[in-house]
Protein backbone atom coordinates (compact mmCIF):
# COMPACT_ATOMS: atom_id res chain seq x y z
CA UNK A 1 0.00 0.00 0.00
CA UNK A 2 0.79 3.56 -0.90
CA UNK A 3 0.15 7.15 0.09
CA UNK A 4 -1.51 7.26 -3.21
CA UNK A 5 -4.05 4.33 -1.70
CA UNK A 6 -5.21 6.24 1.41
CA UNK A 7 -7.88 8.28 -0.12
CA UNK A 8 -9.94 4.77 -1.26
CA UNK A 9 -8.90 3.45 3.08
CA UNK A 10 -10.58 6.70 3.99
CA UNK A 11 -13.31 5.93 1.77
CA UNK A 12 -13.88 2.41 2.94
CA UNK A 13 -13.41 3.73 6.99
CA UNK A 14 -16.33 6.44 6.06
CA UNK A 15 -18.01 3.93 4.91
CA UNK A 16 -17.81 1.77 7.99
CA UNK A 17 -18.16 4.41 10.57
CA UNK A 18 -21.41 5.15 8.59
CA UNK A 19 -22.70 1.69 9.16
CA UNK A 20 -21.32 1.14 12.53
CA UNK A 21 -23.00 4.88 13.41
CA UNK A 22 -26.41 3.39 12.21
CA UNK A 23 -26.18 -0.07 13.67
CA UNK A 24 -25.49 1.48 17.23
CA UNK A 25 -28.20 3.77 16.91
CA UNK A 26 -30.82 0.89 15.90
CA UNK A 27 -28.93 -1.05 18.87
CA UNK A 28 -29.76 1.39 21.69
CA UNK A 29 -33.29 1.27 20.02
CA UNK A 30 -33.98 -2.12 20.97
CA UNK A 31 -32.56 -1.64 24.31
CA UNK A 32 -29.38 -3.64 23.49
CA UNK A 33 -26.64 -1.44 25.58
CA UNK A 34 -24.15 -2.99 25.39
CA UNK A 35 -23.84 -4.17 21.91
CA UNK A 36 -24.32 -0.64 21.54
CA UNK A 37 -21.54 0.66 23.30
CA UNK A 38 -19.27 -1.59 21.27
CA UNK A 39 -20.63 -0.66 18.12
CA UNK A 40 -20.31 3.38 19.32
CA UNK A 41 -16.54 2.61 20.22
CA UNK A 42 -15.98 0.60 16.85
CA UNK A 43 -17.53 4.14 15.19
CA UNK A 44 -15.06 6.28 17.24
CA UNK A 45 -12.32 4.03 16.86
CA UNK A 46 -12.80 3.73 13.24
CA UNK A 47 -13.16 7.17 12.71
CA UNK A 48 -9.62 8.06 14.87
CA UNK A 49 -7.98 5.96 12.25
CA UNK A 50 -9.92 7.74 9.30
CA UNK A 51 -8.27 11.06 10.69
CA UNK A 52 -4.90 9.85 10.78
CA UNK A 53 -4.74 8.68 7.29
CA UNK A 54 -6.58 11.34 6.16
CA UNK A 55 -4.00 13.53 7.78
CA UNK A 56 -1.23 11.23 6.32
CA UNK A 57 -2.70 11.64 3.24
CA UNK A 58 -2.96 15.47 3.03
CA UNK A 59 0.76 16.36 4.74
CA UNK A 60 2.40 14.23 2.11
CA UNK A 61 0.07 15.07 -0.60
CA UNK A 62 -1.22 18.32 -0.06
CA UNK A 63 -4.90 19.15 -1.61
CA UNK A 64 -6.78 17.99 -4.50
CA UNK A 65 -8.94 20.25 -6.95
CA UNK A 66 -11.92 19.07 -8.45
CA UNK A 67 -11.38 19.95 -12.02
CA UNK A 68 -15.14 19.32 -13.26
CA UNK A 69 -16.62 22.26 -14.11
CA UNK A 70 -20.42 23.55 -14.66
CA UNK A 71 -23.29 22.45 -12.23
CA UNK A 72 -21.67 19.16 -10.72
CA UNK A 73 -18.86 21.65 -9.17
CA UNK A 74 -21.11 23.47 -7.98
CA UNK A 75 -22.75 20.10 -6.01
CA UNK A 76 -19.55 19.07 -5.28
CA UNK A 77 -18.28 22.34 -3.40
CA UNK A 78 -21.46 22.73 -1.25
CA UNK A 79 -21.23 19.21 -0.32
CA UNK A 80 -17.31 20.06 0.60
CA UNK A 81 -18.03 22.65 1.87
CA UNK A 82 -20.88 21.32 4.67
CA UNK A 83 -18.53 18.56 5.17
CA UNK A 84 -15.75 20.53 6.40
CA UNK A 85 -17.42 22.78 8.37
CA UNK A 86 -19.33 19.87 10.28
CA UNK A 87 -16.49 17.63 10.13
CA UNK A 88 -14.60 19.99 12.39
CA UNK A 89 -17.13 19.68 14.95
CA UNK A 90 -17.30 15.87 14.68
CA UNK A 91 -14.26 15.09 17.48
CA UNK A 92 -15.34 17.78 19.44
CA UNK A 93 -19.11 16.28 19.81
CA UNK A 94 -17.86 12.60 19.42
CA UNK A 95 -15.33 12.81 22.56
CA UNK A 96 -18.28 14.49 24.93
CA UNK A 97 -20.55 12.33 23.95
CA UNK A 98 -18.11 9.33 24.59
CA UNK A 99 -17.35 10.69 27.61
CA UNK A 100 -20.45 11.20 29.21
CA UNK A 101 -21.22 7.02 28.38
CA UNK A 102 -18.28 6.44 29.63
CA UNK A 103 -19.02 7.83 32.79
CA UNK A 104 -22.74 6.67 33.04
CA UNK A 105 -23.73 9.84 32.21
CA UNK A 106 -26.72 9.09 30.59
CA UNK A 107 -29.21 11.61 30.47
CA UNK A 108 -26.09 14.32 29.76
CA UNK A 109 -25.12 11.60 27.15
CA UNK A 110 -28.50 11.48 25.38
CA UNK A 111 -28.56 14.80 25.17
CA UNK A 112 -25.61 15.30 22.84
CA UNK A 113 -25.63 12.21 21.20
CA UNK A 114 -29.09 13.49 19.91
CA UNK A 115 -26.83 16.44 17.78
CA UNK A 116 -23.85 14.18 17.60
CA UNK A 117 -25.12 11.49 15.79
CA UNK A 118 -26.41 12.77 12.64
CA UNK A 119 -23.59 15.91 12.47
CA UNK A 120 -21.06 12.72 12.38
CA UNK A 121 -23.34 10.28 10.16
CA UNK A 122 -23.83 13.23 7.61
CA UNK A 123 -19.70 13.93 7.57
CA UNK A 124 -19.54 10.44 6.92
CA UNK A 125 -21.60 9.70 4.31
CA UNK A 126 -20.49 13.12 2.51
CA UNK A 127 -17.09 11.66 3.42
CA UNK A 128 -17.51 8.70 0.84
CA UNK A 129 -19.61 11.40 -1.99
CA UNK A 130 -16.76 13.47 -1.55
CA UNK A 131 -14.39 10.68 -2.31
CA UNK A 132 -16.61 9.39 -5.49
CA UNK A 133 -16.89 12.89 -7.09
CA UNK A 134 -13.13 13.75 -6.47
CA UNK A 135 -11.46 10.32 -7.46
CA UNK A 136 -13.95 8.28 -9.33
CA UNK A 137 -15.61 10.71 -11.99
Amino acid sequence: MTVRDLPTVNAVLNATASVLLVTGYALIRQGKREAHRKAMLAAFATSVLFLICYLLYHFQVGSVRFTKTGPIRTVYLTILATHTVLAAAVPVLAIITLQRALAARFDRHRRIARWTLPVWLYVSVTGVVVYLMLYQM
